[in-house]
């Protein structure tokens, strides 16, 4: 009886080891990174949809659907909004802003133990006084809900700005 349970710590051992040099060396090779969606941007006035997946988030869809979050308003100054959600954004662990314009923002944040990438895009529409989002995963199926709460975090800090 000793040695089979020494053989299942020996197994337990062995698979966390396993684990443990796969996060060592996935993470920094970027094995968790994903790809970069080809179809990202403003098409029609929208950011892209989401797929059949819960890990992602968005402004444009309806608010009965389990994915909606409030876009955030950029209240009397919408320069002032889009400036302070851009520094909001580089303030944000593990962020890159791949693209930024005038209208349009592309930040991927990347999870700091396995190097998961997240895509978050933000559009400036002025006329309705808004900031549009979309957030999601690119690998995986669930996201629990870190997305969303990066949208909210990012919306206190505009709100913050401008107040």
């Amino acid at each position: 009886m000793r040695t089979r349970a020494r053989r299942g710590l020996a197994a337990s051992g062995l698979a966390l080891a396993s684990l443990a040099l796969v996060v060592a060396i996935g993470a920094p090779l970027g094995l968790f990174s994903g790809q970069r969606p080809a179809d990202l941007g403003v098409a029609g006035g929208k950011l892209r949809g989401g797929d059949g997946r819960p890990n992602w988030v968005s402004s444009q869809v309806p608010a009965a659907d389990g994915h909606h979050v409030a876009p955030i308003a950029t209240g009397g100054d919408p320069a002032r909004a889009w400036r302070a959600l851009e520094t909001a954004v580089r303030g944000e662990p593990g962020s890159t802003v791949v693209t930024r314009g005038p209208a349009y923002l592309h930040a991927e944040f990347a999870s700091r133990l396995m190097g998961f990438v997240d895509d978050a895009e933000f559009a400036l529409d002025r006329e309705a006084g808004v900031i549009h989002l979309r957030a999601g995963a690119r690998l995986g199926i669930r996201d629990f809900g870190v997305n969303r709460e990066r949208m909210e975090r990012l919306r206190a800090a505009v709100a913050a700005a401008r107040d």
